[in-house]
């Protein structure tokens, strides 16, 4: 089981990201949810920007709570699966979601849905190089 409150990190093409993920348990399961948060060491341009990922449970959707392991998101027509503690699931779910990042430069904190990157992850073959990665 992850601790939520450790802050860990992740080296991309030199680039130093933080990222934490933390998990809202509420007793009625639709209200939890699960974010995978990051952000670079070094701001750019002097703003500290975050990238924030959340998985709520939905139709076919599950995420971690008191059934599967911390930090798991589930989707179930295919029992498809992440955790958000393993560090190469952080980089895949960064490389898919990089271009919303680069799309809203002026936005300090973004947060999205992170089901739509977990899709892309997910049905991408491991060793498929992503847009983020192809153009280093």
């Amino acid at each position: 089981m992850g601790n939520e409150r450790r802050v860990r990190r992740l080296v991309v093409n030199g680039t130093v990201w933080h990222w934490t993920v933390r998990q809202r348990v509420r007793p009625d399961h639709p209200d939890c949810r699960v974010t995978l948060s990051l952000f670079p060491e070094a701001p750019a341009h002097g703003v500290r920007r975050r990238l924030s990922l959340v998985f709520a449970p939905g139709p076919d959707r599950i995420v971690s709570n008191a059934y599967a392991e911390a930090g798991t998101v589930v989707r179930l027509p295919d029992h498809a699966w992440l955790n958000l503690y393993e560090p190469g699931t952080v980089r895949r779910l960064l490389d898919a979601a990089a271009p919303a990042l680069e799309s809203s430069p002026s936005v300090r904190d973004l947060e999205v849905d992170g089901w739509p990157y977990f899709t892309e992850v997910v049905d991408r073959p491991v060793n498929e190089p992503t847009a983020r990665t192809s153009r280093c």
